[in-house]
C-alpha cells in the first residue's frame, strides 16, 4: 500500500531486472524468460547498489526479473546495502520452488533479508506451480511476521480467474495479503496471443500524467531508463533518447537520480503525458527526423494532431507516441525552452502533489484492473511509518 503512495514521485524508487532467466514456461511471460537467456555479472548491480548513501538514496529497492530468487545471493547483498543506507526493499518471484517442501536455505536468506516479498500468480503461473504450494508459502512467511502480496494478472474485469483466485486469498488469509490485479500486458509471449487494442481517433488531447515514468528502471543488462515498457527494454522498438537515463556499469545512483528528475522530456511526460506534448508542439507531415512525425502510416496512428485516445500510460497509442516523441525535432526543442520556466516547475510540483493526493487506489484504479484496486489496501496497517520526503 505504501509503496504505491511513493509511485508518482520522481526517483522514490528504482527497479533492478536482476536477470531474465527463468525456470518457468509460462505463457504470458512479458520478459520470454528461459532458463538459459541472458544475465549479467552480479558485481555490475552490487556496485550500483553500494552507490546508495543515507543522504542520497531510493526509499525503494525493487528487484525481479525472469525469477529473481534464481541469484538469492545478489538479492540478498542488495538488500543488505538498500538496509545500511535506510532504503526498504522488495523482491517479486514466481515461486518456482514452492513445491519442494521446504524453501531452500539460500533462497529463504534472500528472502528473509528483504522487507517486503511478492509472489505472482495467474492461471499461467498455476499450470507449473501449484495454487496450495503458492499459498503455503505465502502462509509460512506471514507466521514469521514477513509483510507479504500477490500480483495477479488476468484477461480483464469479466475474467472468471480472477474472480475465483481474489476470493480464495480473501478466504484463506483472512484478507492479511494485497493483491494488485493488472491485465496480462501484450509483450514477450503475449505478443503472439493476446488481442491488441488498436488507438482510435480523437478531437482534442488534452493532458495524461505518466506515473510510471517517474522510477527509474535497471534493464537485464545494465541500461537504465526512464519506463519500463518491455518493447523498449527488449529493443522491439528503437530506445526514444529522451527515455535513456544511463548505464549502471559506469553511472552510479546520484547521476541517475540527477537524470531522472532533470531530463526535461522525462519530467515533461511526467506532468502532461506524450499525446499532450505531440499534440502541443509537434508537427505534422513530412520527415519525422526534421519536420515532424509522420502520421501518414497506421503503425503511427498514435502519434501528432488528433491522436489517440488519451487514457494514460498503458491505453492504446500513448507508449507508441512516446516512442516517436523525440523524432518529431520540434516536441523536444519546445520543451527545453519551456522546461526551466518558474511556471513549468510549478505545474510540474502541483502536478505529483495530485497524484500522490490522489493515493494508491487511483493508481491502482488506472495501471491495474479498477474492479480490483480496493484489493491493494488489504492487510494495510496505517500505523507503520512514512519515510520523510515528498509525502511527509
Amino acid at each position: 500500500m505504501e509503496i504505491l503512495r511513493y509511485r508518482p514521485v520522481p526517483a522514490s524508487a528504482v527497479f533492478f531486472g536482476i536477470t531474465r532467466r527463468c525456470p518457468l514456461h509460462c505463457k504470458h511471460c512479458s520478459t520470454s524468460s528461459m532458463l538459459d537467456s541472458e544475465e549479467y555479472p552480479e558485481q555490475m548491480f552490487r556496485k550500483f547498489a553500494e552507490s546508495f548513501t543515507p543522504e542520497n538514496r531510493p526509499e525503494f529497492v525493487l528487484m525481479s526479473g525472469g525469477e529473481a530468487l534464481l541469484r538469492p545471493r545478489l538479492v540478498r547483498e542488495i538488500a543488505e546495502l538498500a538496509r545500511a543506507a535506510g532504503s526498504r526493499s522488495h523482491v517479486l518471484s514466481g515461486l518456482y520452488f514452492a513445491d519442494r517442501g521446504r524453501i531452500p536455505r539460500p533462497l529463504k536468506r534472500a528472502i528473509d533479508a528483504v522487507d517486503h516479498f511478492s509472489a505472482s500468480l495467474d492461471r499461467f503461473h498455476e499450470e507449473e506451480v501449484p495454487r496450495a504450494s503458492v499459498f503455503r508459502i505465502l502462509r509460512e512467511l506471514l507466521d514469521e511476521g514477513k509483510d507479504v502480496s500477490l500480483q495477479l494478472t488476468g484477461l480483464g474485469p469479466d475474467d472468471p480467474y480472477l474472480a475465483d483466485i481474489t476470493a480464495e486469498v480473501r478466504r484463506e488469509f483472512d484478507d492479511r495479503v494485497p493483491m494488485l490485479v493488472a491485465p496480462i500486458s501484450p509483450h514477450g509471449r503475449a505478443d503472439s496471443w493476446l488481442l491488441k487494442r488498436m488507438p482510435l481517433p480523437k478531437s482534442t488531447v488534452d493532458p495524461s500524467p505518466c506515473a510510471v515514468s517517474a522510477w527509474p528502471v535497471i534493464g537485464f543488462n545494465g541500461q537504465v531508463t526512464a519506463c519500463g515498457n518491455q518493447d523498449v527494454m527488449d529493443g522491439k522498438v528503437p530506445l526514444p533518447p529522451h527515455l535513456y537515463l544511463g548505464h549502471i556499469a559506469r553511472d552510479d545512483w546520484p547521476t541517475i537520480k540527477e537524470r531522472a528528475l532533470e531530463n526535461p522530456m522525462v519530467r515533461a511526460i511526467r506532468a502532461a503525458g506524450p499525446e499532450y506534448l505531440m499534440d502541443r508542439h509537434g508537427r505534422t507531415g513530412g520527415n519525422p527526423g526534421n519536420s515532424g512525425a509522420d502520421n501518414s502510416s497506421a503503425d503511427n496512428s498514435s502519434g501528432g494532431n488528433g491522436g489517440s485516445v488519451g487514457d494514460g500510460c498503458g491505453s492504446a497509442g500513448y507508449c507508441e507516441t512516446c516512442w516517436v516523441l523525440s523524432k518529431n525535432t520540434a516536441v523536444p526543442r519546445a520543451v527545453r525552452e519551456l522546461a526551466d520556466r518558474p511556471a513549468t516547475r510549478l505545474i510540474e510540483q502541483q502536478t505529483e502533489s495530485l497524484l500522490v493526493e490522489a493515493g494508491p487506489l487511483a493508481f491502482a484504479r488506472q495501471y491495474g484492473i479498477a474492479k480490483y484496486a480496493d484489493l491493494v489496501s488489504l492487510g494495510h496497517d496505517p500505523s507503520r511509518r512514512t519515510p520523510a520526503g515528498s509525502l511527509a
